[in-house]
């Protein structure tokens, strides 16, 4: 507290009945002698007023036309960070070593899956993208596929993992995830296997349910294909997420809940990528 200034005992108290001083002593200050007003400078004023609020306006109306030029929709925040994710973002970020899963089994069971294989960053190439999903993000810019299997904590099921870099931009991105499992129904994700893992003998005949995600925010197909750890081979072949946990089936797909593994693991990394992203904006913004 400046030396100045003294600070002066509040006022007794005198009883319900009685009323505070009208104007406290502590706040009253000596009063400044008014300046002789000058025309110039109050021209000056009042000009850099009017552009102050002109320049606010301009900058609000172009937000407003912005947000509604058709075509033009507003992009998502950290999407643009998103396209570099695959080389910017550490590989435990993109593919966590434990990965929980509340209520993401049968019946809300929880699940935690352990990462057990990581494979290079590679090209869209029919090696790790199914030939439907390559067609569909090749005219978009597809520019890095990222892989990695997981196994649940009895290390009785695996799950590939895949995240699919594109350079969409927004308006199509929107579009792009509308429907996406049905247009590629027959298109199931490749396995990963892993040398010396419980998913050594994970291949395509072991592959059992599947999903995909195209979220509107991020410029990511998110792919998930599980199956069985033991190398048996899946009779009728893999089926979409959605119908392995329908509830007229019986089989052993639905009966150990590898639809609501792929369907759950793919909603987290969705999540995971939109937090990442969100992220790098906030950083390269400061």
């Amino acid at each position: 507290m400046p030396p100045h200034v003294a600070v002066r005992a509040a006022a007794p108290y005198r009883g319900p009945g009685a009323l505070p001083p009208e104007v406290p002593v502590e706040i009253t200050t000596r009063l400044r002698p008014v300046r002789e007003r000058r025309p110039g400078r109050t021209l000056a004023v009042a000009a850099c007023a009017v552009l102050g609020f002109g320049l606010i306006g301009g900058a609000l109306a172009g937000v407003w036309l912005a947000a509604s030029e058709p075509g033009k929709p507003v992009e998502p925040v950290g999407y643009t960070e998103a396209k570099d994710l695959w080389h910017n973002a550490p590989v435990d970020t993109l593919f966590p070593r434990t990965l929980a899963g509340p209520g993401a089994g049968p019946g809300g069971a929880d699940r935690t899956w352990t990462r057990i294989v990581v494979a290079p960053d590679a090209p869209c190439t029919p090696a790790v993208l199914a030939k439907g999903l390559r067609a569909t993000v090749e005219p978009l810019g597809c520019e890095r596929v990222l892989r990695a299997t997981y196994t649940d904590a009895t290390a009785s099921s695996v799950i590939t993992v895949g995240l699919v870099f594109t350079r969409a931009d927004a308006a199509t991105q929107r579009t792009l995830g509308q429907d996406l499992v049905v247009r590629l129904g027959t298109d199931v994700p490749p396995a990963l296997a892993g040398t010396g893992t419980v998913a050594a003998r994970f291949g395509a005949p072991q592959r059992a349910a599947w999903w995909l995600e195209a979220p509107a925010d991020l410029p990511v197909v998110v792919s998930a294909v599980s199956g069985f750890a033991d190398g048996r081979a899946v009779d009728g072949g893999p089926v979409p997420a959605a119908e392995a946990f329908g509830a007229h089936r019986t089989d052993a797909t639905a009966q150990s809940g590898l639809g609501h593994e792929a369907k759950g693991i793919t909603e987290r990394f969705v999540r995971l990528l939109r937090t990442a992203a969100t992220t790098a904006a906030k950083e390269n913004a400061r």
